[in-house]
């Protein structure tokens, strides 16, 4: 091969490379964000509002309590309510199994654990990188969302844990 054929195909190779670059501001604004599977669906909730994550447990019964609270677990000595966020969201609920968790989380003086399929990650993602969310988001959850952004390609959808509990103190699923 010639040296003009060689260097053509060099420049147009390296056009090609350079199309395909995506650059990443390394002194973007990150937030940390915990997500998490409901049924087919991946959330995400910020991270300075989750305290800790707990495998499934044994949930006490509550007479009485709404249907998206299924009841009342022991952490450490602490006694906390669980909400099934499935259920919450009128989302059909799903079996637990043993990748199943409970999110404890607190804001605005409130905690409580909320009960997801799975816990997928923890991760460090650019503020800039959260889109707002869609319009045509369904009704019960629209209120709940904040942004939404990529994770392995698969939509997230960030979820407002204080929107949640207020809607929780004044019954409102």
């Amino acid at each position: 091969m010639d040296d003009k054929r060689r260097n053509d195909l060099l420049i147009e190779e390296q056009r090609k490379r350079k199309g395909k670059e995506t650059t990443v501001d390394v002194e973007a604004e990150q937030v940390k964000v915990v997500i998490f599977t409901l049924r087919d669906g991946l959330y995400a909730f910020p991270g300075a509002d989750v305290k800790e994550i707990l495998p499934l447990m044994d949930i006490s019964p509550v007479p009485g309590a709404p249907d998206f609270i299924p009841g009342l677990i022991n952490n450490r000595g602490d006694i906390e309510s669980v909400i099934n966020l499935n259920k919450f969201l009128g989302l059909p609920d799903s079996n637990k199994t043993a990748a199943s968790r409970i999110i404890m989380a607190s804001k605005t003086g409130l905690r409580s654990g909320i009960l997801v399929d799975e816990v997928l990650d923890v991760v460090d993602v650019p503020l800039n990188s959260i889109k707002p969310p869609l319009s045509t988001l369904d009704h019960a959850i629209k209120e709940l969302v904040t942004g939404e952004m990529l994770y392995n390609n698969r939509t997230v959808v960030m979820l407002d844990i204080s929107r949640l509990f207020e809607k929780l103190v004044i019954h409102e699923p």
